[in-house]
């Protein structure tokens, strides 16, 4: 990487007859974000290009002084190797700007938690303002806040997500020098709370694949779901290009899931492939096509309604259908794990723990030897 060497204090005019002092870097320095090349630097001092009277001139010298003040540790700085004097600009930069450019590549909870933060600070936030007091007000904000599409309360779990992301956020902030602190090291976390996980149980399966529905891709995209655990979203986009063949005849998808933007590899079976190659549609390439999130909610009601199911079921609620009854057959959690593409097998549990096999099987083990025949007790 290149240094700069020299440190010049130069002029530039600017209106009403004024100048405006500004530093120049040569070979000019690297900014490790953006990667942009610096070789100004503004001073924010201006003297009179053509001062007429001695109270202009001696304004001259005490600003001029003070940019050459200026210019000095400029180039202490750069003899030392000392590039942190441009954290100051980036302290004044423009927060939400930066927030909205690192939400790119990120999960959509991210723009949720950002679109909340812009509303908190009235769309108006500088780096320097980022502080611990500000971030604590945003987490009380939260947990006071209503869905910004809606206007219904939301969920605490949600707001304890945005919370977590928002925090991982400050991190990324703190690791680039947009803030000067890391409020991390004394903000609270927000709690979850255990929730119940419905699911479909096999004979409700059953029962809801024996049931007409009034949209057929609705149907065919459910059963899907509950044999393979995909999520809705990625259901919505899955193209056939995305079904691949096995050496020896079997199928899989293959595709980037759009919450985590992480490859998924699930191997599908043969029922579950009938289930969507009789439909082929090869027009616009989606497997699913003519699926919409609309279809989700009042349709997907009224064909459980039909099939007898009066649990609280949404289409998420087909892939802890998946979660559960790959645990309750015999599947280790592991391999359930690596289907639903989870980073942690914690999360698996979360999803099966009350299909667990070897649970069910240590209630019998006393059960049987007090209550079973008299052979089972000797």
């Amino acid at each position: 990487m290149q240094y700069c060497k020299t440190v010049k204090l130069r002029t530039r005019p600017i209106k009403n007859g004024m100048l405006s002092y500004y530093l120049d870097f040569y070979p000019g320095y690297r900014d490790k974000m953006t990667m942009k090349t610096i070789r100004h630097e503004s001073l924010g001092i201006y003297i009179y290009a053509k001062p007429l009277n001695k109270r202009e001139k001696e304004f001259n010298k005490i600003m001029t002084e003070k940019a050459e003040a200026i210019r000095c540790r400029r180039f202490e700085s750069v003899v030392n190797e000392r590039y942190d004097f441009f954290d100051k600009s980036r302290m004044n930069g423009d927060f939400l700007e930066y927030f909205n450019r690192v939400l790119q590549d990120k999960d959509p909870k991210w723009k949720f938690v950002y679109e909340h933060f812009k509303f908190f600070v009235d769309g108006r936030c500088r780096c320097e303002e980022v502080d611990f007091d500000l971030c604590n007000k945003f987490r009380d904000y939260l947990l006071k806040a209503k869905n910004l599409r809606n206007g219904e309360p939301m969920n605490i779990n949600s707001v304890a997500g945005y919370w977590s992301t928002f925090r991982g956020f400050l991190n990324l902030a703190y690791r680039d020098k947009m803030i000067r602190t890391n409020p991390n090291d004394y903000l609270e976390k927000i709690p979850t709370v255990p929730v119940n996980k419905e699911s479909l149980s096999l004979d409700e399966l059953r029962n809801l694949y024996n049931t007409p529905c009034d949209i057929d891709v609705l149907k065919r995209a459910s059963i899907f779901a509950c044999l393979t655990g995909m999520r809705r979203s990625d259901i919505i986009n899955l193209r056939w290009e995305n079904i691949k063949t096995y050496s020896d005849g079997g199928r899989y998808v293959e595709f980037y899931a759009q919450k985590t933007k992480a490859r998924n590899i699930i191997p599908i079976s043969e029922e579950a492939y009938k289930l969507i190659s009789e439909n082929r549609n090869t027009i616009n390439g989606l497997v699913f096509d003519g699926f919409e999130i609309v279809m989700a909610q009042k349709p997907l009601k009224t064909w459980l309604i039909k099939a007898g199911i009066k649990k609280h079921i949404t289409f998420h609620s087909f892939r802890h259908t998946f979660a559960s009854l790959q645990v309750e057959l015999g599947t280790d959690l592991y391999t359930v794990m690596q289907l639903l593409a989870h980073k942690s097998v914690t999360t698996t549990q979360i999803y099966a723990c009350h299909a667990d096999p070897k649970r069910r099987e240590t209630a019998t083990k006393i059960s049987s030897k007090v209550l079973g025949s008299e052979k089972e007790v000797k």
